[in-house]
């Protein structure tokens, strides 16, 4: 409602000493991952030497009969370049001498700087299920990695029509989701005590599943942000055959994705020049509680030349990859139960 002069005259405004995010959405997938990460020490590329057969010499022999004496070729390397994103906060100095007065509530330039780096995190979960494929200045996602080589048919370096054992399984759900699709998949990606570790997929998907549950089966189970933690603050997730499986807006529409999160990860590149984020946000709303450890990195102000303003780039550099793709799995196409 409107005032008169009385009240407006007498009143000072009160601004809340937080902002609140109406835009961004659930990463879940990404932060776990990038809140795991490893350290890039590795040069130009990441190599990872694999296996793609078993050593076949050998065999039964008696006396004096010749054995096999031959070298053979049983590795090849996967090799990854870095990549390297950005996003711009800007400020003019106008703006920043105003805010530096006693009446401050939020620092501008605080604020600033955890909403750029909130908005490149919420980008690259997008990435880190996209495809590198189609623009090479990305990050790998979960396209390039969860693939049999029908859309992607080289990765690492490597061609998956040669090397099959570093294809994906991908399977067509022909439109609907059940228990037993999903008991298939998470076969074919698992070997003895090799098995997935978490289920991923959009909230559609996510609610289709909990729709074949009976209700004692609807198990949830709270997931930490980082691989590997469970407990304590994190996500929630319905199970199956003991794993979490976990919605994020992000995910591939349509698809489920099993993952062994011991064969993916996010190597961390440091940036030139640059230093580590390393803030508490003030902002509420959103899943961004803190970016410390996540890889990210900025330039601090920079006064331009010819400007009354102050500028910063936030970094994110390194590479997402699956040195082992034959334990991941997606089903595709789930559009009913």
């Amino acid at each position: 409602m409107a005032f008169g002069t009385r009240v407006t005259t007498t009143t000072q405004d009160y601004l809340m000493p937080k902002a609140v995010d109406t835009v961004l959405n659930s990463n879940v997938y990404f932060t776990r991952i990038v809140g795991a990460a490893k350290q890039w020490t590795f040069g130009d590329q990441l190599k990872f030497p694999i296996f793609y057969q078993k050593n076949n010499t050998g065999g039964g022999f008696t006396g004096y009969d010749l054995l096999d004496t031959n070298a053979v070729d049983t590795r090849i390397n996967l090799a990854f370049d870095p990549s390297f994103v950005y996003k711009t906060a800007s400020i003019p100095l106008t703006e920043l001498s105003v805010n530096a007065t006693a009446q401050k509530v939020i620092e501008l330039a605080g604020i600033e700087l955890q909403w750029a780096s909130q908005s490149l995190a919420d980008d690259l979960g997008t990435q880190f299920f996209g495809s590198n494929a189609v623009a090479t200045k990305n990050f790998l996602g979960l396209t390039d990695i969860v693939d049999d080589g029908t859309s992607v048919g080289t990765y690492g370096g490597q061609s998956r029509a040669t090397y099959t054992t570093i294809c994906a399984t991908k399977t067509s759900s022909s439109g609907s989701l059940s228990l037993d699709k999903m008991e298939t998949l998470h076969n074919a990606v698992t070997s003895g005590s090799q098995a997935p570790t978490i289920g991923v997929c959009n909230e559609t998907v996510w609610a289709l599943y909990s729709k074949l549950l009976q209700p004692q089966e609807r198990i949830n189970k709270d997931t930490g942000f980082v691989k590997g933690m469970r407990g304590g603050t994190g996500f929630i997730g319905l199970d199956f055959k003991g794993i979490p499986v976990l919605k994020d807006e992000k995910a591939t529409s349509g698809s489920l994705y099993f993952l062994n999160e011991n064969f993916l990860d996010f190597y961390a590149l440091p940036f030139a020049k640059a230093k580590p984020v390393n803030f508490t946000s003030t902002i509420d709303g959103n899943d961004y509680s803190s970016v410390k450890g996540l890889g990210f990195t900025w330039t601090d102000w920079i006064i331009p030349s010819n400007q009354a303003a102050v500028v910063s780039h936030i970094y994110f550099s390194g590479q997402h990859v699956s040195q082992n793709p034959k334990r991941q799995g997606q089903l595709t196409g789930i559009v009913t139960v």
